[in-house]
């Protein structure tokens, strides 16, 4: 029998562009030869592809780690939905996380109140009701990614972790479902809700197998990429974290919970946790350039003179945070025949969106903060990072090599105690 000290955790992160794996021993410190990447191997909507993934990162550790896995959590992209069985076969593809369904607002708006998280035709509420709308009958259940691929590792698909159900309609606060929804006819598509970290079983035998990991592996209700980022990065009061991602997303600890129109607020390891995910981020850049073209771009950005560039890089119409508007428009033109300053002012732009969040949560009652912490693979560019300081006015660190797996893997060590 493996005694406390020498059990792992294992932490896996779906985002947006791919799947990493990260492990920690019982100190929640990162393991040697424990952390795997891999992009999705087929279209980031299609279920089917995250668990071919999963397979693959898990069966690339060494057989000498998995066999010391005492727990397993996993986070995803937060409202990122699909409709599924009761048995846990999917009804078609998930619906991203960005699509917005404007034809769903005024039945939202009759559902929850106004102003909280699900409320507007970005929420996973809206797309939840685009999908029963198509669902052509028959019991279904409705799981974000997070959820389902959990659901899959217990071999039954009963709860949803409280964190990723926000934009449907869970309140934190009355730990019930907002407005009429439990009334709904198809309420009991909704999840069981579960605080992250709670500890829900050992892994499923089909499970256990598949992935050849011990059969009393425990699964850990795990959270959004965004928050196991901040476990990631493990902030200091006054710290603000950004994760420099396919999106943008902005995250701070706070006295007490904070509800607005776009603004996400978690309980995370017993505490609160306030922040906004734009549309817009690393996924514009790489809709202009290859890596190795903005690694090389970036050198060439003169930083003591302004782009004169007002961009709005958004990767198509819909923004959710600074502002919640299904209607705004991306600004990307007129492009200069530089690239290397049409860049810049794409850089630029990012930079703009990232000080209105911070304003924003400031003007919503969150404490000032006197960092910034940046995750993600942003936070590998220094040019980016200058430009982000001086629009920011603060302090920023870049900490690339802090992942959301790492972040996940620590939170399954605490639910496994």
């Amino acid at each position: 029998m493996r005694s406390d000290s020498d059990r792992l955790a294992l932490g896996v992160d779906f985002g947006t562009s791919g799947l990493r794996l990260a492990l920690v021993d019982s100190n929640r410190e990162a393991v040697d030869g424990g952390e795997q990447a891999a992009p999705y191997p087929s279209p980031f909507a299609d279920p089917s592809g995250w668990l071919i993934g999963l397979k693959a990162l898990v069966a690339a550790l060494p057989a000498r780690l998995r066999r010391r896995v005492g727990a397993i959590s996993l986070d995803g992209t937060s409202g990122t939905l699909l409709l599924c069985r009761p048995d846990g076969i999917p009804l078609g593809d998930a619906l991203p996380y960005a699509i917005a369904c404007p034809e769903q607002a005024d039945a939202v708006r009759a559902l929850v109140p106004a102003g909280c998280l699900a409320a507007g035709a970005s929420s996973s509420l809206a797309r939840a009701l685009r999908l029963l709308g198509q669902h052509r009958g028959g019991p279904c259940l409705l799981r974000h990614q997070a959820d389902w691929l959990m659901g899959w590792l217990l071999g039954q698909w009963q709860w949803g972790e409280e964190g990723n159900n926000l934009r449907l309609g869970w309140d934190l606060q009355s730990g019930a479902w907002l407005g009429s929804l439990g009334e709904q006819p198809w309420s009991a598509a909704l999840p069981r809700i579960v605080p992250s970290g709670s500890c829900l079983g050992p892994l499923d035998p089909v499970a256990a197998s598949a992935l050849a990991l011990p059969l009393d592996c425990q699964v850990v209700a795990g959270t959004t990429d965004a928050n196991a980022a901040v476990l990631a990065a493990e902030p200091k009061p006054d710290d603000g974290v950004t994760v420099l991602g396919t999106t943008l997303v902005l995250k701070q600890f706070v006295a007490g919970p904070i509800d607005a129109p776009g603004v996400s607020c978690h309980r995370l390891a017993g505490r609160w946790l306030v922040g906004g995910a734009s549309n817009a981020g690393g996924g514009v850049l790489r809709r202009f350039f290859s890596d190795p073209q903005l690694e090389a771009l970036s050198r060439q950005i003169d930083l003591t003179r302004p782009s004169g560039l007002m961009l709005l890089p958004l990767p198509a119409r819909g923004e959710r945070f600074p502002v919640d508007d299904p209607d705004l428009e991306p600004i990307l033109g007129p492009r200069p025949v530089s690239d290397a300053l049409y860049l810049q002012g794409l850089l630029e732009g990012l930079a703009r969106i990232e000080a209105r969040g911070w304003q924003r949560l400031n003007a919503l009652g969150a404490p000032p903060i006197e960092r910034v912490i940046s995750l993600g693979g942003g936070a590998r560019n220094p040019q980016w990072r200058q430009l982000r300081q001086r629009a920011l006015g603060l302090p920023v660190l870049n900490r690339p090599g802090l992942s959301s797996a790492l972040g996940t893997a620590k939170l399954a060590m605490r639910g496994l105690g």
